[in-house]
């Protein structure tokens, strides 16, 4: 527990090599005021998380008294040990329980209020692919044995994870649906191209063109369209995706709203990045659906009669 004045919030306290947090680890990135490498042995620096800053109405240069859950047993009766930090650094992470639930300080410093000596209660890796993470809990357990609490990052809020993965699922559907709406703009529009030129189709078929030939007139100019439709939307989606953090935080304080509620979603911020894998499908099935739409209009060409048409001219 940290207690600043009156004030008092409970947190969890996390002992660190600044030199390896700064790094390895994204929150050793994150700080917004002070440095880590403030964080020194004997030295009773401590870390904490902007929103835990916050509730404790205190900032840089301030001191808050640790309050460790092991006592002392003294003639009074058990008392708590505490000790007086000197707050020498913010971090903002943008997951609001390591903002308000996160205060970092030296190990040593962390193992002296403990009393744990040179040992420590526990130790955390951190891997250049995070997706790998499930597997090498999973091996790192069998190597240890049993006797060892083993998590890894994706059992931290599993149901959480899993929603964000299925909200994606059905954006990717609803995503398609939109752009098949679209594919019918363009079968609209050569249907009326086909209509207004029928003239200048049954002058081409008098000249000798061939029903195949008025189809690829068609199905090119369709596959034009698509193609301009989709490098237009690639490149403007791709613009808003890069800059998606600061469009949100500029409409938040426009609007004087607040679109994620870091009390109810778990972060403040919902980062965006742009993956081609994610990009080329979506340009593959937007520009197939193009292609699928200029395959009647075509055919409806290539079926005018030249006699029909031209037989009031």
């Amino acid at each position: 527990m940290l207690a600043a004045g009156t004030r008092l919030a409970g947190t969890q306290l996390r002992g660190i090599d600044p030199l390896q947090e700064q790094a390895i680890v994204g929150i050793g990135r994150s700080l917004v005021q002070g440095e880590l490498a403030s964080l020194k042995a004997g030295g009773y620096g401590i870390v904490l998380g902007d929103a835990l800053a916050q509730e404790l109405g205190i900032g840089v240069g301030g001191t808050v008294v640790v309050i460790a859950p092991e006592g002392t047993v003294t003639p009074a009766g058990l008392v708590p040990r505490m000790r007086r930090f000197k707050v020498s650094g913010l971090f903002h992470s943008g997951m609001y329980e390591f903002d308000r639930g996160l205060a970092l300080l030296h190990l040593a410093d962390a193992a002296r209020i403990y009393r744990l000596g040179d040992r420590v209660t526990g130790m955390r890796l951190a891997l250049d692919d995070p997706v790998r993470a499930p597997e090498t809990v999973r091996n790192l357990a069998l190597e240890l044995g049993g006797g060892f609490y083993v998590s890894d990052w994706t059992r931290i809020h599993p149901n959480f994870f899993r929603s964000i993965q299925m909200t994606k699922s059905m954006l990717f559907v609803i995503l398609s649906l939109i752009v098949g709406m679209a594919a019918f703009n363009i079968v609209a529009t050569l249907v009326m191209v086909v209509k207004d030129k029928s003239q200048d189709i049954a002058i081409l078929r008098t000249l000798g063109a061939a029903p195949r030939n008025i189809q690829a007139v068609f199905l090119v100019q369709g596959m034009m369209i698509g193609l301009a439709g989709v490098a237009a939307g690639i490149g403007l989606g791709v613009l808003l995706a890069m800059n998606l953090e600061t469009l949100v935080h500029g409409l938040e304080a426009l609007t004087g709203t607040r679109f994620l509620d870091a009390k109810v979603y778990f972060m403040s911020d919902l980062p965006a990045q742009v993956r081609l894998a994610d990009v080329a499908r979506v340009s593959i099935v937007a520009l197939l659906l193009c292609v699928v739409a200029t395959v009647y209009p075509a055919w409806r060409a290539s079926r005018l009669a030249p006699a029909e048409v031209l037989r009031h001219d």
